[in-house]
């Protein structure tokens, strides 16, 4: 099995967070790095005032169900969490529909990649494309243009763990 890392970047919806991080647990994934403005459970020297933290934590808590408590997590700036990857030698895989996309189904992973599932609304943005080494999608065969980010992180990461 690869080493995995999840990295949830722009995320808006702390209930998406928490299931993803539920998965990761689940999963066995390695690590999950939380990024950009996605909320993240709260932290022993939060810097967010007690009761924001507090609130966002509870609506994580919600799906995760205890999984922020046990999965390996780090509130990261996303450019120094890839950098910090690729220097660790990870292949960074963004999850996203692009032109150039690789099937999900095609594609052998490495033997340490860190995928990053992006924005519920607009997906993963130029930064995240421009820093990846391969970009991978899921094929739909339904009338919608893509999964819910959740569902989509758990489907790649069950998919990538499998090797």
């Amino acid at each position: 099995m690869p080493k995995i890392v999840l990295i949830i970047h722009n995320v808006r919806s702390a209930h998406n967070v928490g299931s993803m991080l539920r998965t990761a647990e689940g999963l066995g994934v390695d690590e999950v790095v939380i990024s950009g403005f996605s909320p993240y459970p709260a932290t022993e020297n939060d810097r967010r005032l007690p009761h924001e933290a507090s609130k966002i934590h509870r609506r994580i808590a919600k799906t995760s169900l205890g999984a922020e408590k046990t999965v390996s997590w780090e509130h990261e700036a996303f450019a120094e969490a890839v950098s910090r990857l690729k220097a660790e030698g990870y292949i960074i895989a963004a999850l996203e529909q692009t032109a150039d996309s690789v099937n999900l189904t095609d594609y052998s992973p490495p033997p340490k990649i860190a995928l990053i599932a992006g924005n519920e609304v607009e997906g993963l943005d130029s930064e995240s494309l421009r820093l990846s080494n391969v970009t991978l999608e899921i094929k739909m065969h339904g009338q919608k243009e893509s999964f819910n980010v959740a569902a989509a992180a758990a489907m790649a990461l069950f998919y990538l763990q499998k090797f």
